[in-house]
């Protein structure tokens, strides 16, 4: 296709729009496709404006930072230090027109450009919910990233130990800048998870043209508790204790243990013969002291 390009300018800023039309045949290419570079670190790229359409027609390279020089068909393009976060590269050539009466126009490509800054830290948290964990109650995992760019281009992974539990990637774009984001991801545990460590990374994904391999950076561990209603050394109170029985002591007793979160309940019954012993409960629903 060929392309219309449009200049609008003032005192605040300069913009070049391109608009598709037909019969382009000889587009300006960039090397590399696309840009992927590092926040303040140095940059280049080259553009050839044509092979043979643009020989004997004005040609160019539009930026907004950085310093070009013509070699040719050929347009170098440098910045020393890649600090403008709304950046743009478009190169372009005049095309007249097939027909005396239709007007000139020009045939550009925009250069696909992208700016990215690794995290600052990575944090993970569980969302609302402090403390130790219940058996099979569903709770949110958190992760998040601070002063990350592009955000969109982030995959928060979630861990528990070696094991990955999920992967999260935003859908929205956010405008590029460094900003702090949360990735949520909903996790149930279970018995065999007590004392697990739960961490995330946040790795940035940049396509083939980012840096191999991708930047990753990753939390702290977070060590787990997990409450289970069957598991009895997370009883909290469990223990009972007579220290002396008489005859009178007699009778039925309920013995109420807590893990801190629920209430267990046990009744047994005590017939007291000579010499006493201490005992523990709930493990007897009839108890015999002697």
């Amino acid at each position: 296709p060929r392309k219309l390009c449009f200049t609008f300018s003032s005192q605040i800023f300069t913009l070049l729009v391109c608009v598709t039309v037909l019969n382009c045949k000889d587009k300006p290419v960039f090397t590399p496709s696309r840009l992927v570079v590092k926040y303040g670190d140095p940059a280049s790229v080259i553009c050839n404006a044509c092979q043979q359409e643009c020989l004997n027609e004005f040609f160019n390279l539009e930026y907004s930072v950085g310093k070009s020089t013509k070699t040719g068909t050929t347009i170098s393009w440098n910045i020393d230090n890649f600090t403008d976060w709304t950046a743009s590269l478009q190169c372009y050539y005049n095309k007249a027109a097939e027909n005396v009466s239709d007007p000139d126009v020009q045939c550009c490509t925009i250069l696909p450009l992208t700016v990215y800054k690794p995290p600052d830290k990575v944090s993970i948290s569980f969302a609302n919910h402090t403390g130790p964990l219940i058996e099979a109650h569903p709770y949110t995992l958190q992760c998040t990233v601070h002063n990350v760019a592009p955000v969109e281009k982030v995959m928060a992974i979630f861990y528990r130990g070696h094991s990955v539990v999920g992967q999260v990637q935003v859908n929205n774009s956010y405008g590029g800048k460094p900003m702090t984001h949360s990735y949520t991801l909903d996790v149930t545990p279970h018995k065999g998870e007590d004392g697990a460590a739960y961490w995330c990374a946040a790795e940035l994904v940049l396509g083939p043209e980012g840096p191999q391999p991708p930047p990753v950076v990753i939390s702290q561990n977070m060590t787990t508790t997990v409450y289970c209603e069957s598991d009895n050394k997370n009883l909290l109170h469990s223990i009972l204790t007579f220290e002396s029985a008489a005859a009178e002591h007699e009778g039925k007793y309920t013995c109420t243990v807590s893990n801190g979160y629920w209430n267990f309940t046990e009744e047994f019954h005590v017939k007291v013969h000579g010499e006493f012993y201490i005992f523990t409960c709930p493990l007897f629903s009839d108890v015999v002291v002697k």
